[in-house]
């Protein structure tokens, strides 16, 4: 008799436990379905800041539900007006260094060789502009014998021509096929994203007006690995001239990837779009995961010419400063820890202060998965010193981002706008799988070196000797303001 009885209430207890499980399984179902519904009921039953939904958006299992806002977009594309381009009138005219007489290799790196003196020339642009030495230090230079401090006011003359590094050295890799080379010199109007080693297949876009059809070129931009995946798991077309596309996305194929890492291939098309098309006057930028949902003419309207802007990028969701996007990337493994830190660190020695309310700009962290530009000398130059950065430095490009506006001040005609307006903007899709290597696992620099992590066509700048004293700088401290991080 007891163990008939025990039997019952252990098959009892387990009935409950699996009927209690079932019960808080189909509760989560629920909310998930009801934050991801766009039934209004629906969607205003769900806790957007609910702790289930952090976790669960932390293990990658499920996003949460974006803050959208409405764009106050023009009514109808066919009546924007285009304006006149705006004219370059601090930089008049701006070249590209292509060969470096130092470099001997005869595979020489994309980015080139840009040495410390280098790095400091390219951010000159007038008196009121920081020198390299930054926190009231004097520092000798690498490969120059100035003792840079900052200049009095009026030191410095305007730059009319401007001559940097801007990848794309002489024979260095990312070559187009001739067909493509043809076909982009007809772009003036660009949508661009790109692919690469295979994480994503073109996403088309949606709401787009028959004029910007014929306005627009839209080039998704691969590599061969991407195009193989891509030819796969879809239906790719060919043109009689041999071009390839994927529905609206004319397919531009890159040969001889520049560097080791993904990641990094990934801000040539990006971050260079004025140099790997150069006829383009403006471009739109997202990022191959994305679908766009909006009319390309329309984002130009808002973003750019309304306001007589010639850079716009939104503000980013949870961060405004460098060093809590850093601290960021580093507990969520974004990249080497201790490499993450020394880039702030010569940040922070070369005066880039933690962002305040008291700056003029919004936030120095973008979000960096949608560019809008028009191509003046200084954007352009702008996304040379931009691309130079995360060329010497880490690829985390939203560090580098703020850096660069920093350096350029008001001389760069930029509008960050409300994050709300840029979920509003496109559709995100998953990766269809998530890109990881080991040196973003990393902990030391001892742990980079023994393990052979150390990238060899990038990120060179870590590895050379920095000419200012590096060993006291101490990171301002972060406030964690999002579990998102």
């Amino acid at each position: 008799m007891r163990v008939v009885w025990r039997r019952g209430a252990v098959r009892l207890v387990l009935v409950s436990a699996i009927a209690w499980a079932m019960l808080v399984l189909l509760a989560l179902a629920f909310h998930l379905w009801s934050c991801s519904s766009s039934v209004a009921f629906l969607s205003a039953l769900c806790k957007k800041d609910s702790k289930v939904l952090n976790v669960l958006d932390s293990m990658g299992l499920s996003s949460k539900p974006l803050h959208r806002c409405p764009i106050p977009v023009a009514d109808d594309p066919n009546a924007v007006v285009i304006p006149k381009r705006t004219p370059n009138m601090i930089v008049k005219k701006l070249s590209y260094i292509t060969v470096d007489k130092q470099d001997k290799d005869p595979s020489p790196l994309f980015g080139g060789r840009q040495n410390w003196k280098q790095r400091v020339e390219s951010f000159k642009l007038n008196s009121t502009m920081k020198e390299f030495g930054g926190r009231g230090t004097k520092i000798s230079l690498v490969g120059g014998n100035c003792g840079c401090t900052t200049p009095p006011l009026g030191s410095i003359p305007l730059r009319l021509e401007f001559s940097v590094h801007c990848g794309f050295m002489k024979n260095s890799g990312a070559d187009m096929d001739s067909i493509d080379v043809k076909y982009i010199k007809k772009c003036k109007f660009v949508v661009a994203s790109g692919i690469f080693d295979g994480y994503d297949i073109p996403h088309q876009p949606s709401n787009i007006s028959l004029r910007s059809q014929e306005l627009f070129c839209f080039l998704m931009v691969v590599d061969e690995v991407s195009l193989d995946f891509i030819e796969k798991n879809t239906t790719v077309k060919v043109d009689n001239a041999g071009g390839k596309w994927v529905g609206i996305w004319r397919l531009i194929t890159l040969h001889r990837l520049p560097f080791d890492e993904p990641r990094r291939n990934g801000k040539v098309p990006k971050i260079l779009t004025h140099r790997l098309f150069p006829q383009a006057w403006y471009s739109i930028w997202i990022d191959g995961k994305m679908e766009l949902i909006v009319d390309p003419l329309l984002i130009l309207e808002r973003y750019l010419w309304r306001g007589k802007y010639t850079f716009a990028v939104a503000v980013h969701k949870h961060h405004r400063s460098i060093y809590e996007e850093g601290d960021a990337i580093k507990r969520r493994k974004r990249y080497a820890r201790p490499l993450v830190d020394l880039q702030m660190k010569m940040y922070y020695y070369e005066g880039m202060e933690p962002w305040s309310p008291k700056k003029k700009m919004p936030s120095d962290v973008p979000e960096g998965a949608v560019l809008i530009r028009e191509h003046t000398t200084m954007t352009d130059l702008f996304s040379c010193l931009w691309f130079n950065e995360v060329n010497l430095f880490t690829p985390r490009d939203q560090i580098s981002f703020g850096y660069v506006a920093h350096r350029l001040g008001d001389n760069l005609n930029l509008f960050m706008f409300p994050n709300c307006e840029y979920n509003s903007l496109f559709i995100l899709h998953r990766h269809t799988r998530e890109h990881s290597s080991k040196v973003e696992w990393a902990k030391t620099i001892d742990e980079i070196v023994k393990k052979g992590l150390k990238e060899t066509r990038g990120g060179l700048g870590l590895w050379t000797p920095y000419p200012g004293d590096l060993s006291s700088v101490e990171l301002p401290a972060v406030k964690r303001t999002s579990p998102a991080g």
